[in-house]
């Protein structure tokens, strides 16, 4: 059994059906971050005190379309600095809401007008980026998906937030967000966990799009789908070149899979493990479509992304530090190449089109998922050619990989671990694009 997620959390967790608010079309939409009481734990247990975004956490799913431009204005009221960044999208770089990097964090009681535009499809969310690791816990975090042109024809498209909490057995969210013990070993871990679906209920014989988003802080997600027969069409917003087979499915935070399905019976995720599978989240059944779509499920049209060149930059990443790690030269608990935290100067300089190889190496007791803002890149596979593109790549301990990236997308970049705590305590760094 998972050691941080008891019988009696899971078996919670599986009690009651908790869906994600409706969405809201983005254009002209105003975010305001704030204190919000959530129904985290099953009705009747007590809420809990969070932060959320229009009065709900998880905040309202945003959709637009591919190709369109999303205009957001973001209203801090959280009695303290904070800021969104659009996870996965390939933005332009003043809106990508880094503050020290990108802009200045928006003060309490002030606002930021996020603008840009929307090159690719696909399954997205945004956060907060300002003292992420106790702000994105609290709840500041939404889906957002940007619609195809032509999208695929099911019956439901739907999201599906995957989370952990801390909380006590009144609710209450236990603190020490900055709790070092946390950060130098895998993170802030909850012991309640569930799945929220955008919808509580379906037909046997619907055809459904699942957009799975792993939000938690620092939880690597082994999942398992049940009452569902259906392919994995789409990694991190990316879409396969061909629908792969279901399987075990390892969400690692911040990344997402899509998958299409026709539904069986009660749709059901399970969190595996070594004993027996925990349920996170269902949705239920009623009744039968008795004119289900049965058109094979076939890849969705590609992403319009560069090529990798020939001959890439080799650069190496290495990740340093943590409890039972080896030493650094680094001044925090954790460090990239020897230091720790944004240095001055950036990790790599690059011209706008170049391609670099980086290779990734855990040198640590513990995994990590890799995040570039502003791009995607490939995951590099055994012989040396590119494989899947990401945004977000899980390197577990003593592990390589090598990516694969082509910098076309001007301006200063972060790249760090998404285990926010240990982003928190030294594992960051930047590049920048001509």
């Amino acid at each position: 059994m998972n050691p941080y997620l008891t019988r009696r959390t899971f078996l919670g967790a599986s009690a009651a059906i908790l869906t994600l608010p409706r969405f809201a079309h983005a254009q002209g939409l105003t975010l305001t971050a704030e204190p919000v009481m959530a129904q985290i734990l099953p009705a009747p247990d007590p809420k809990t005190a969070m932060l959320g975004l229009n009065g709900m956490t998880p905040g309202p799913e945003l959709r637009a379309q591919q190709g369109g431009r999303l205009t957001v204005r973001f209203e801090n009221r959280i009695s303290a600095p904070s800021a969104l960044h659009w996870h996965g999208i390939r933005i332009d770089n003043a809106m990508d809401g880094v503050p020290g990097l990108t802009q200045e964090a928006v003060a309490d009681g002030t606002g930021f007008d996020y603008a840009f535009d929307l090159p690719d499809a696909g399954t997205y969310w945004y956060h907060s980026h300002n003292r992420s690791w106790e702000q994105v816990e609290q709840g500041l975090y939404g889906p957002l998906i940007v619609e195809e042109r032509n999208p695929p024809q099911v019956d439901h498209d739907v999201t599906v937030l995957i989370d952990d909490w801390k909380l006590e057995q009144d609710g209450r969210l236990i603190g020490g967000f900055g709790n070092m013990h946390d950060f130098a070993h895998a993170g802030r871990m909850g012991n309640f966990a569930r799945a929220i679906p955008s919808i509580s209920q379906v037909s046997k014989g619907d055809r459904l799009r699942l957009r799975l988003i792993n939000a938690a802080t620092a939880r690597v997600f082994p999942l398992v789908l049940r009452g569902i027969e259906g392919r994995i069409l789409a990694l991190d917003g990316m879409p396969l070149s061909e629908p792969r087979e279901l399987g075990e499915m390892i969400l690692a935070p911040a990344q997402r899979i899509d998958v299409i399905v026709d539904v069986t019976g009660p749709v059901i995720f399970d969190f595996p493990t070594g004993d027996e599978a925990y349920e996170l989240g269902r949705i239920t059944i009623e009744g039968d479509n008795t004119t289900p779509i049965t058109a094979p499920i076939t890849a969705l049209p590609a992403a319009r992304v560069a090529k990798p060149s020939d001959r890439p930059t080799e650069l190496s990443l290495r990740m340093e530090g943590g409890a039972m790690g080896g030493g650094h030269a680094g001044d925090d608990i954790w460090a990239f190449n020897g230091i720790s935290g944004l240095p001055d100067k950036p990790f790599a300089h690059f011209e706008r089109g170049e391609t670099a190889r980086i290779t990734l190496i855990n040198d640590t007791a513990f995994p990590h998922g890799i995040h570039l803002h502003g791009h995607h890149f490939h995951e590099v596979l055994a012989d040396g050619t590119p494989g899947d593109l990401r945004d977000t790549t899980l390197v577990n301990p003593g592990e390589s990989r090598d990516i694969l990236a082509v910098f076309d997308n001007p301006g200063k970049w972060l790249l760090h671990c998404h285990m926010l705590g240990h982003q928190a305590s030294g594992m960051k760094t930047w590049v920048e694009v001509a």
